[in-house]
């Protein structure tokens, strides 16, 4: 229910903002339409990167996926001293 709450909450102020940026003339004309596309372009790219961000973040508060990689790293660093 939270989630609704801040999802319309940011709709509404999006929209208020839109309104109020036409309404002004802030922006051409020509570009009505697509300032909207490019927010969502640009929302969708953020959420992406939080997404990622926070995975990356989360990443070492796991410390068996920490073991396990630092395992595997030795693992080829040994391999690039034997072989290379």
């Amino acid at each position: 229910m939270k989630h609704i709450v801040k999802i319309m909450t940011l709709l509404v102020a999006i929209s208020a903002s839109w309104f109020g940026l036409l309404q002004t003339s802030m922006v051409p004309s020509r570009h009505n339409l697509l300032v909207p596309i490019y927010f969502m372009i640009c929302l969708g790219c953020y959420g992406l990167l939080m997404q990622v961000g926070d995975g990356l973040i989360q990443f070492p508060t796991y410390p068996q996926e920490a073991l396990l990689l630092q395992q595997v790293l030795n693992i080829a660093i040994l391999f690039l001293v034997l072989f290379w």
